[in-house]
């Protein structure tokens, strides 16, 4: 039988997503991770599944390289949705679909590069499952391949969702029949028109350096911490200012389904606008390289513009504290010893 294209299988899991919204994320979960499990012959679970303290877990990246864990590629069509149903568990609709179609350039990028590049293949994108899901124990599960990478920990009721990295390239299709796409065009636009708007006071905190950097700072690093120098906190702006800095940050975090980004939304706003800071580096006009980040309390967002001739898109939202459950799994071990 020929397998499903994987455009195809993409939009069966997005048509029957609404029915993975009945329960808990921990619940949603943990039942796709058991029921895409249980359709792997021994060979590919054995690919597919790591101990929890594998070192595995935190190898984090976001270019074409060799990875470990089970490529959809090598799937059925039947363990290809239920891959692909585990990767929606944890994603709202608009996330999904950003996910969907960040794979789907692999395509576009074969098409121009013609073999000049590394292998570019949408079936590239690897599941990995670390423990036992539904186990009392922490356990954790992986998305990742060229331009997406997302990292889940699970702890009793309590998920950790980052590192969380979502690329684009090309940023924008120029040419073709998909001519104007712009997977992230969105987070592209806030950014700019904020800085924008700007007054030439708050430009001179904001605007950090005139040459944006060639990546995101914290590349895939294990941990990170507050950058600086932080830009210009959010209580300095006015009142429509504020709400397009409030759009960024909601238009990360909504890529996850709503009890994640709710929860995440609600502690940026307990800690304040004088917690919440803004820097650009760059050109100020489109098609020049720029890259921004906005950063609180405990989290960092990156947004980088510049490869390409600025149309290549990286952005990433990590957790001061709880990078990879880090945070959590402290607290569980505090809590229960191990062998208990």
């Amino acid at each position: 039988m020929k397998p499903f294209p994987l455009a195809v299988t993409l939009a069966l899991v997005q048509f029957l997503s609404p029915l993975a919204r009945a329960h808990t994320p921990v619940a949603d979960m943990t039942d796709a991770a058991k029921n895409f499990l249980a359709a792997l012959t021994p060979e590919q679970k054995a690919k597919a599944t790591f101990a929890l303290t594998n070192s595995e877990r935190i190898n984090f990246h976001f270019i074409p390289r060799p990875r470990n864990g089970l490529p959809f590629k090598e799937m059925t069509p039947a363990q290809r949705l239920l891959g692909l149903a585990l990767l929606n568990s944890a994603l709202s609709q608009r996330g999904y679909l950003k996910a969907a179609t960040i794979m789907s350039l692999d395509e576009i990028l074969r098409a121009v590069e013609q073999g000049r590049g590394p292998t570019r293949d949408s079936e590239l994108y690897f599941v990995s499952v670390f423990g036992q899901p539904g186990a009392s124990a922490p356990w954790g599960w992986r998305v990742e391949g060229h331009h997406l990478a997302l990292n889940f920990l699970l702890v009793g009721e309590h998920i950790a969702t980052t590192p969380s990295f979502f690329g684009t390239n090309p940023a924008e299709v120029r040419d073709g029949p998909r001519a104007g796409l712009s997977v992230l065009g969105r987070e592209e636009d806030l950014g700019r028109q904020l800085v924008q708007s700007l007054t030439a006071e708050q430009r001179a905190l904001a605007i950090i350096t005139n040459v944006a950097p060639k990546e995101i700072v914290t590349g895939t690093n294990r941990t990170v911490t507050a950058l600086t120098p932080v830009g210009l906190s959010a209580a300095k702006l006015d009142h429509a200012q504020s709400a397009l800095l409030h759009q960024i940050v909601e238009e990360f975090a909504r890529r996850y389904r709503v009890e994640f980004a709710d929860a995440e939304l609600k502690k940026i706003a307990h800690d304040g606008d004088g917690k919440l800071f803004f820097a650009w580096a760059g050109g100020l006009a489109a098609g020049e390289g720029h890259y921004y980040r906005v950063q609180g309390a405990g989290f960092l967002l990156e947004f980088d513009n510049t490869q390409n001739n600025a149309n290549h898109i990286h952005t990433v939202w990590r957790d001061f504290a709880n990078d990879f459950g880090d945070d959590m799994l402290k607290r569980h071990y505090e809590q229960t010893p191990h062998g208990k």
